[in-house]
C-alpha cells in the first residue's frame, strides 16, 4: 500500500504505530511541527467518507474520546484540530485516496519537551503543512508519553 500525504511527508506509511483497534491504527505522524501530531488510518480501503459503516464510525468516536484524552494527560493542549483531506493523492494522475484523519494539537503558548520548543505560530488558524522532524529519541519519547496516556 502506497500512500502519498502531503502533511505526513511519507510514502508507504503515516509513521509510527502508537495503538490500534479492529478498524483503525493511530499513527504519530512522522512531522511534529505541532506536538503529539497523530494520524489515525483506516485498516481498510476506503475512499470516502460516506463509505465508512456505522461500526467503523462508532469505533472512529471512541478512538477521538481516548486520543483526546491522553494528549490532555500528556501535553495539555488548548484545542485539537482534526482533519481528513485527500487532496495531495489527486495531483498524481491516478489517484487512489484512503480515508485517514490528521490529529492535531493546538498550542496558544510555546510547549518545552526534552529540551526541544514545540511553537505554534499559527494558533487559531488552519494548521500549515509545515514539516518540524525531531530526534529518533524525542520521537520516541512522545510516543512513550502517548501510549501511558491510552491505556
Amino acid at each position: 500500500m502506497t500512500i502519498k500525504c502531503e502533511y505526513c511527508k511519507v510514502s508507504g506509511g503515516y509513521g509510527d504505530l502508537i495503538y490500534q483497534t479492529d478498524y483503525w491504527m493511530v499513527f504519530l505522524a512522522p512531522s511534529q511541527r505541532y506536538l503529539g501530531t497523530c494520524v489515525v488510518a483506516l485498516k481498510r480501503h476506503c475512499k470516502n467518507l460516506s463509505e465508512l459503516e456505522n461500526n467503523e464510525w462508532a469505533d472512529f468516536a471512541a478512538i477521538v474520546g481516548k486520543l483526546e484524552d491522553a494528549l490532555d494527560k500528556s501535553f495539555t493542549p488548548d484545542l485539537y484540530n482534526w482533519s481528513c483531506f485527500k487532496n495531495a493523492t489527486f495531483r498524481d494522475e491516478n489517484p487512489n485516496p484512503e480515508v485517514h484523519w490528521h490529529f492535531i494539537p493546538r498550542y496558544r503558548k510555546e510547549v518545552k519537551f526534552m529540551d526541544t520548543v514545540f511553537e505554534d505560530p499559527d494558533f487559531g488558524h488552519i494548521p500549515q503543512p509545515v514539516e518540524k522532524k525531531v530526534s529518533n529519541n524525542i520521537m520516541n519519547e512522545i510516543m512513550t508519553k502517548i501510549k501511558e496516556n491510552l491505556e
